[in-house]
């Protein structure tokens, strides 16, 4: 059996906000095979959670990255260059809507709601493949987290659906400019993966239960089973996989009903 060795690569984990997200089991998965991990939390607020959880991997940097700032992105990878020299690995999962946005009707959606949540959960890619692109001296992979509602509609979801649209394309945009650098830019997309954030949006449990009735394996994913797929993009073994949107879902992106 093939184990995943990414000893002697830095990454840089964006998004942990507590036990059970999503970027979490990623840094774990990560650290495992052997990384030498940063992790980017969003603020002050945030990093008591944060530094507990990381003092369970042992020596990993803690960064502060508010990504709604560009200046603060750049700032993050310049201490990341200090610390660490050259990256091999960065993960973008962040996400964030208001929730009168992503409750009742989506015409209904405001201007500055729309901003907050493209801005936050689509446009952050962006200026982190920017400075994270350059300390890829060797190559490197970026993955971001994406969701079905890209394509479909999911009634609580609303503007977040829009959000993971522009966030498909940006991947494959990313993946074509940054391919002769060889940097690989992909996306994972879980089924509905039961999360702190995930349990605010209206009808989870509903969609949770509709999930593992109608997808061929007939269960819900977890937090683990996408941070190992996670792990296979970050790593030698997917060296030709670019621009992709995997689905972690059970099967559930196949069926018609």
């Amino acid at each position: 059996m093939y184990t995943i060795d990414l000893s002697g690569k830095s990454a840089i984990v964006f998004g942990v906000a507590n036990h059970r997200s999503i970027a979490w089991a990623i840094a774990q998965q990560l650290h495992q095979a052997g990384a030498r991990l940063a992790i980017a939390y969003q603020n002050e607020r945030l990093r008591d959670a944060v530094e507990g959880l990381a003092k369970t991997l042992g020596d990993v940097l803690l960064l502060e990255c508010d990504v709604s700032s560009d200046e603060n992105v750049a700032a993050t990878f310049s201490q990341a260059k200090e610390r660490m020299g050259s990256l091999g690995v960065v993960v973008h999962s962040i996400a964030f809507a208001q929730r009168e946005d992503m409750e009742g009707r989506f015409v209904d959606t405001g201007r500055e709601g729309f901003r907050i949540a493209l801005e936050t959960s689509a446009y952050s890619l962006v200026p982190i493949a920017r400075y994270a692109a350059p300390l890829m001296v060797e190559g490197g992979s970026i993955i971001t987290i994406t969701f079905q509602a890209s394509e479909r509609v999911y009634p609580g979801y609303n503007v977040m659906g829009v959000a993971k649209a522009a966030l498909e394309n940006e991947v494959r945009l990313l993946a074509a400019e940054l391919g002769p650098q060889n940097i690989r830019v992909n996306a994972v997309s879980p089924g509905p993966v039961n999360t702190l954030a995930a349990r605010g949006i209206h009808g989870f449990t509903e969609m949770r239960r509709v999930h593992a009735e109608r997808a061929p394996l007939k269960r819900n994913v977890t937090q683990e089973e996408v941070a190992r797929t996670a792990l296979f993009l970050c790593s030698d073994m997917s060296s030709g996989v670019t621009g992709a949107v995997v689905p972690v879902d059970a099967g559930y992106h196949i069926m018609g009903v």
